[in-house]
């Protein structure tokens, strides 16, 4: 999203909380309007019905204007939440959305969104109270964003759940569910899907691009993962995308918001614009001639609500044509049924969350649960001769890189402002003995031409003197911790940077910056027990640390308690678990250009060649065993479902989590299908010994693939065989179901 700072609107009038202004508004709002027993959506109608059209239009834009003489205070629509409530101050920190897939743990996220939303609503409550009523005050959030992570190269996949269509709904599940809570009448927060559709890079044209796509690609990796967080997650909002699709731009595209969304998938909520999507249409699409036409079109196709200003030339539209008054009316009709669905206007005893307050803010709860998740979300990449977990009571550790102090950095983008952050320095300071020396030196620059936020601020100190430094500090020490990787300041929304490896806000190469990887290298050679822990919000092909760091961890953005959860795994307090949401691969030149949106040889669903790293994997200090596939079904057809069962066993001497994943593999398809489809997983938690049979289930009607000359779901008759393993590249049993073929109604 973008702001122009002509976009914002004055508001000139304050009103005082929804209790005493449904008290004030007297008949003002009619009876229907005040009465809790009426629908919310009647009640948005009977409102609705006594505005001028100049008031409808008002109310069309982020920053919604008050009405005073209707009771309706001003309301800012814009929030986020990404991983903790952004932009509002005080919040706790969770790791970014990447590092939140890389849990593969429903139940954690769920618990995450929940926190999420309470302090949400304790801010909101604060807000209203102080009369602040602007954006990041209100309960409607423009989060979580379900884009498939389609290459490592674009810099706002940190920001998604990964690659994998499947894995990212079921997160996305979790994530709705947790925001928008389980009240049968009202809503916590309003939680939004975005970016609608088909948007994933590259950042510099992303107001500009027509994407072209199969409609194999965009039915089932496109768009799957947004129809689960809608039928299922029940996600109340869409954000539509910049770009445009088929030649109609997102937020005005028939096909994607009344024929699939409304039509097909009954989304019953609104649709807001990404902001300043609807200046797009004419000013750099150029496929409307002005404002005015932009805006029509965009209502005409369903998007309600601009982030930005363009629809103030709504009411120019209506009057000489463009737009009828009656598809104004149903725009505005489904914003205020969201403001009576989140209990705006109904009295604070009706309402579950009235109590909370910022005494709910940044508990003990909820920075444990933060710590939780940090430790949960890293990835063990490679352990070489038990290198890790280290001893506490070594007598000295250097801390080495650009990433190791940076509390910044931690956060990602998107974020709030916990009360405090722990950096990997300060965590495995605090968690190593009284004899333990930590020796602390920054290396390197963060790139060529971009210096590290806690390197030296004289500019004449050059990255020779810096590794200089770094070399001296690891020959004097036991074991080398060297915090290397990206950072927020590099990849992102649209960014003003242009460095050796990244453009504006993409990356162009997935290696490490040169200056890191000469400290590796260099720190490496000197045969120290060393650690590489990569800290990013993509994929880092490390070839070289591969196959020379004896230890390497993967630990994403990982939110304000990242060091105290990297200490906790580097010295054996926490058994790591995480699993990797994407591949990693081994060069940018193993994928097809950036900007093809072809799915062919992107995700392990269809690239043939050999990753680093295979989506799924990960490691453990301790060994897990499978056996006894169970499936519940020889033969299947659309209306069935097929239980998958298997044993895992702890076979090794320390607690710890196993992800059991069951793909798909299709063995006998006439059309061309995925490699292999994750199609359930599970995390779970294993003592020594312990055994635990996992259960995953497989609707069958899941398995059609879209057929684009009926335009439909089709099931074909043939076998599919059930693969049950550690990663998608270490499937350990498998099993096969027939399945009877034939149209499927999904």
């Amino acid at each position: 999203m973008r702001m122009r700072s002509s976009r914002m609107l004055h508001r000139t009038v304050r009103f005082l909380t929804p209790v005493f202004l449904v008290l004030l508004a007297g008949p003002s709002l009619g009876a229907q309007t005040r009465t809790t027993a009426a629908s919310f959506e009647a009640r948005a109608r009977a409102l609705v019905s006594r505005m001028t059209l100049a008031e409808k239009v008002s109310q069309m834009q982020n920053d919604a204007v008050a009405i005073p003489r209707l009771g309706i205070p001003a309301y800012g629509w814009w929030n986020e939440a990404l991983h903790g409530v952004a932009r509002a101050g005080l919040a706790t920190s969770f790791p970014q959305a990447i590092g939140m897939a890389a849990t593969w743990d429903e139940p954690l996220v769920l618990q995450e969104a929940r926190v999420i939303s309470d302090e949400a609503r304790a801010k909101y409550n604060d807000a209203v109270a102080h009369d602040q009523r602007g954006t990041y005050r209100g309960l409607t959030f423009w989060s979580p964003n379900i884009n498939i992570f389609r290459d490592p190269r674009w810099g706002r996949g940190q920001e998604t759940y990964g690659e994998d269509p499947f894995l990212s709904g079921r997160i996305a599940v979790q994530f709705i569910r947790g925001l928008q809570g389980d009240d049968p009448r009202y809503l916590k927060t309003v939680a939004t899907v975005k970016h609608f559709a088909v948007h994933s890079g590259p950042e510099p044209t992303r107001h500009v691009f027509d994407a072209h796509v199969s409609e194999r690609d965009l039915r089932e990796t496109y768009l799957a993962q947004f129809r689960t967080g809608i039928e299922e997650g029940g996600a109340y909002s869409l954000m539509c995308a910049y770009n445009a699709l088929y030649g109609a731009p997102a937020c005005a595209s028939h096909t994607l918001l009344d024929s699939i969304l409304r039509r097909e998938w009954k989304f019953p909520g609104y649709v807001v614009s990404d902001c300043d999507a609807i200046d797009d249409i004419y000013e750099t699409h150029h496929l409307q001639p002005n404002g005015a036409r932009a805006s029509a079109v965009s209502v005409a196709a369903g998007t309600d609500l601009d982030c930005g200003d363009a629809y103030r030339h709504l009411v120019a539209a209506v009057d000489s044509g463009m737009v009828s008054e009656a598809l104004i009316d149903t725009a505005v009709t489904r914003l205020f049924t969201a403001r009576f669905r989140l209990g705006m206007f109904d009295s604070a005893s009706s309402v579950p969350w009235s109590g909370l307050s910022m005494k709910d803010v940044d508990t003990p709860s909820h920075r444990a649960l933060a710590l939780r998740a940090a430790r949960e979300s890293m990835v063990l990449l490679k352990n070489a001769a038990h290198t890790l977990p280290l001893r506490r009571d070594l007598g000295s550790i250097a801390v080495i890189g650009p990433n190791a102090n940076d509390a910044a950095m931690l956060l990602g983008n998107y974020n709030g402002a916990p009360s405090d952050t722990v950096t990997p320095l300060e965590g495995i300071r605090a968690a190593v003995g009284a004899r333990t020396k930590v020796l602390y030196a920054v290396g390197s620059s963060l790139a060529d031409g971009l210096r590290a936020h806690d390197g030296p601020r004289d500019s004449s100190v050059t990255d020779g003197a810096l590794l200089d430094s770094a070399l001296a500090l690891a020959r004097r020490s036991d074991a080398v911790v060297l915090v290397l990787g990206i950072s927020p300041r590099l990849e992102g929304e649209e960014m003003r940077v242009h460095v050796p490896g990244f453009d504006g806000g993409d990356r162009t190469s997935l290696d490490l910056p040169a200056p890191q990887e000469a400290l590796l290298e260099k720190v490496t050679a000197l045969g120290k027990p060393t650690v590489l822990v990569l800290m990013s919000g993509s994929a880092v092909a490390v070839n070289w640390a591969n196959e020379h760091v004896p230890a390497i961890i993967e630990t994403w953005y990982p939110g304000q308690a990242a060091g105290t959860a990297i200490a906790d795994v580097l010295f054996g307090r926490y058994n790591p678990a995480g699993r990797l949401p994407m591949t990693f691969y081994r060069s940018a030149s193993d994928l097809p250009a950036f900007d093809d949106y072809d799915m062919a040889g992107r995700t392990y669903r269809f690239f043939t060649g050999k990753p680093l790293y295979p989506f799924g994997y990960g490691l453990s200090y301790t060994k897990f065993a499978y056996s006894n596939l169970r499936v519940s079904r020889r033969t299947a057809g659309a209306g069935d479902t097929v239980l998958v069962s298997v044993d895992v066993r702890n076979a090794g001497s320390r607690a710890g989590d196993e992800v059991p994943q069951l793909y798909v593999k299709h063995l006998g398809a006439t059309v061309s299908e995925p490699l292999e489809d994750l199609r359930g997983f599970a995390r779970v938690s294993l003592q020594p010994g312990e055994r635990r049979t996992v259960t995953m289930r497989v609707p069958v009607a899941s398995l059609a693939h879209w057929d684009s000359t009926a335009h439909g779901w089709s099931l074909e008759s043939e076998s599919v065989q059930l693969r049950v393993g550690a990663s998608s590249a270490d499937i350990g049993l498998t099993g096969v179901v027939q399945l009877r073929g034939g149209p499927v109604r999904r």
